[in-house]
Parts: structure tokens; sequence; C-alpha cells
């Protein structure tokens, strides 16, 4: 399930979803399967928000791909459970993945320039594990 849009002025998951989207996601992620009553009772806690409006970015959200159906409690929408479709590490290394491929597709030697300049003061482990990738490409195992 690929995002259409990025807002790259953004930060976290507000880069793929909008601010309602991400907390939803956010708290999934975190506490599994709940209810769009019991997401709404959540997000209350930090500022109010109607169940109308939990549902409204859940189903969305379930139209979307994000999440999945997983039991009807009750018969009705806001009885029923959802839960991620995917881990939040999937789903980051999924959206990673494509846009990386695309920017790579698109500018080539600019985009890799300018992601090993911004290597510069990088954990070095992760200077270490692209040096590794590297070596692996060059000796046709990647």
């Amino acid at each position: 399930m690929r995002i259409n849009r990025i807002n790259v002025n953004d930060e976290g998951l507000n880069r793929f979803f909008g601010p309602l989207e991400a907390r939803i996601m956010e708290l999934l992620w975190s506490s599994g399967e709940l209810s769009i009553r019991e997401v709404q009772s959540v997000l209350s806690r930090e500022e109010p928000i109607s169940v109308n409006a939990v549902m409204t970015v859940m189903n969305r959200l379930l139209k979307k791909g994000h999440l999945a159906k997983a039991a009807d409690r009750a018969g009705r929408d806001r009885g029923a459970t959802f839960k991620p479709s995917l881990t939040k590490e999937q789903f980051l290394d999924e959206q990673m993945r494509a846009v990386s491929q695309g920017l790579v597709q698109e500018y080539g030697d600019l985009i890799v320039t300018h992601m090993i300049d911004a290597l510069e003061g990088a954990d070095p482990g992760i200077v270490a594990r692209l040096e590794q990738k590297i070596n692996e490409m060059k000796r046709g195992k990647a």
C-alpha cells in the first residue's frame, strides 16, 4: 500500500498521513487492535474529538488498506475492532523503498550524491551497513 503523496516539510508519520491519521496509526501500532470508540477515548485524553471524526478517518484508513477490520463485536462499525495491516516497521520500510527507488530512477547521480552527503556525521553503524551493502553489490550478492 503505497502512499501517493509525501509531505516533505512535515516530520515523522505526518509525512505520510494527515495529523489525525498519524495519531490513529501510532495508537494502533502501539496498542494492537482497538474499536473506534476505544481509539476516540484514548485520543480524547489529549483533546476532545468526536466518535464520528474518528470513525470517518479510520474507515478512510481501512479503504486505503492501512487498517484491517478485525472483528465485529456489535454488528456496527463502532463495535468492530481495527488493526494495522502492516507493522510500523513494515510500513516505513515499504514507503522508504518506494521513495528511494523513485528518487534514484528519476534523479540518479544527484540523489545519490545528496544521500551520501547526508551521511556526514551519521551514526558510524549506518555508514558501515552502507559500505557492506555496496561491497555485496560489487560481488553480485545483493
